[in-house]
């Protein structure tokens, strides 16, 4: 997880090479693709958030769709969202995160490259798009909002300025000229780069059996990326958003994460809502305010005030937790896109001297040593199988009276298969970098599941509420029998 967003020579030169790479990937596919299709590609880290890009400019909406139900694949690092973009439709499986805006898929099977994956090969069936295979494919101009946005940063210059188009033209967004390439930054270093494509995207309605055609839905399709191997489905609040092209920005979106016991199970998948349904909440549903960040406004804030450990409760929380410094540093963003929660030093030190006290088990250090993890225990595993081991309660207490009672495989998990009647199950929690910019915590996936979380946008709440997901997606559909 990287809380700076480093300028340094080392990551320039990598941002040449990879629009480098990108020129050289396009100018392979030119010959075989329609002068009025384009080519883009991204991917995504699985622990990070991406440096946010909030536009100056009006948001518009590209659709207003109905009510949706989307399912959502469990992997090991977080949550597929399927893709069905263009004509034919192609199917492209991408992260849902609520941490970054741009939409993003990775273009041509044989010539997309991802440096410094290592478990790039393991991604070949994630699937890529070619924007020639598809009859409505387009490239986007920079006439259009998003092409600003995508570009929106301190240069001193306008990219589409310097590809010609006059300021008169700009002005009234009429400026025919292809919108240049980009490139979009991810947390730890990860950078994609490519150009904005436009394309129909296919969307479940009300139900998985109701479909609807999305026109020209603009995302980014991407020939290079560095340690990005998988495409995003950006729900942040910009105008780039998924939920923002769809016309959700003023209602919401919900999800029900599995356990991670269901990871690349196909025969399940978590309920992902958006639409009216998505913010319809129950009696039981507990809401704390979003805050709002000066520095990144699209996305996601809350506040965090306490953590309690059994029946301890943690020393002060840093006010950085819940409060913005005059720069916009601060509060706790809570993302989708990382795996685990990260919490600030010294407060994370001291939430592991409280827990250390209360676990008589043996340490298993190795363990510690070889996953990076701080806190490994040897449990024991009557023929060898996990039960639930009696590790404390952690309950997280955010603004306006919000407690939620994590599920103890959120916070202590099996490392490995247990052998010899013992096993090792692992604290997954983790600390922020040192650095004072941007969040100075955030709320990951991994302490998310077997919960309902709403995105109440319309009134700026977020929700939360102990749920079975697996039950929830049985519910609507969402099992294989």
């Amino acid at each position: 997880m990287a809380t700076s967003y480093s300028t340094t020579t080392t990551t320039t030169t990598i941002l040449l090479l990879l629009v480098f790479a990108f020129f050289s990937f396009y100018q392979t596919q030119a010959g075989n693709i329609n002068p009025n299709s384009v080519v883009l590609g991204l991917t995504r880290s699985s622990t990070t958030f991406t440096i946010p890009k909030p536009s100056k400019y009006s948001r518009k909406r590209l659709s207003q769709v109905s009510d949706m139900i989307e399912p959502l694949r469990a992997v090991r690092d977080g949550y597929l969202l399927t893709l069905i973009i263009g004509t034919p439709g192609q199917v492209i499986q991408v992260y849902m995160d609520t941490g970054s805006d741009l939409t993003w898929v990775p273009c041509g099977n044989l010539s997309f490259d991802c440096l410094d994956c290592d478990d790039y090969r393991n991604n070949k069936l994630i699937g890529a798009f070619s924007p020639s295979n598809s009859s409505s494919s387009f490239r986007d101009t920079c006439g259009s909002s998003f092409c600003i946005d995508i570009h929106s940063s301190d240069n001193s210059f306008d990219t589409c300025i310097e590809a010609g188009c006059s300021l008169s033209t700009l002005l009234k967004a009429t400026c025919s000229r292809p919108c240049p390439s980009f490139a979009y930054s991810y947390g730890e270093g990860g950078l994609v780069a490519g150009t904005l494509t436009r394309d129909n995207l296919r969307v479940h309605g009300s139900s998985p059996s109701i479909t609807k055609d999305v026109p020209r839905f603009s995302f980014g399709c991407v020939g290079t990326t560095y340690r990005e191997p998988i495409g995003i489905a950006g729900f942040g609040r910009g105008v780039l958003s998924l939920p923002s092209q769809l016309g959700f920005l003023q209602k919401g979106f919900s999800h029900c994460f599995l356990a991670f016991k269901y990871a690349n199970n196909q025969n399940i998948s978590s309920p992902l809502f958006m639409g009216d349904t998505a913010t319809s909440s129950s009696d039981n549903m507990q809401f704390t305010p979003m805050l709002k960040s000066p520095m990144f406004p699209n996305y996601y804030y809350i506040g965090l005030e306490a953590i309690t450990v059994g029946n301890v409760k943690s020393a002060e929380v840093p006010l950085n937790l819940r409060e913005f410094d005059s720069q916009g540093n601060g509060g706790m963003l809570i993302d989708s896109g990382t795996t685990y929660t990260h919490l600030p030093q010294p407060f994370y030190s001291q939430l592991l001297s409280m827990l250390q006290p209360m676990i008589a088990y043996p340490r298993a250090t190795d363990v510690e040593r070889r996953t990076g993890f701080d806190l490994c225990y040897e449990v024991p595993c009557p023929n060898n199988r996990f039960t639930n081991d009696p590790f404390p309660s952690i309950t997280f207490h955010f603004m306006n009276n919000v407690s939620l009672v994590l599920p103890q495989a959120n916070y202590f998990y099996a490392m490995s298969a247990p052998t010899n009647s013992t096993g090792v199950k692992c604290l997954l929690f983790q600390s922020m970098d040192d650095s004072s910019y941007g969040p100075a915590g955030v709320f990951g996936n991994f302490q998310q599941q077997d919960v309902k979380v709403v995105y109440d946008l319309e009134k700026e709440r977020i929700g939360f509420q102990p749920m079975d997901c697996a039950a929830a997606a049985i519910s609507q559909g969402l099992h294989k029998n």
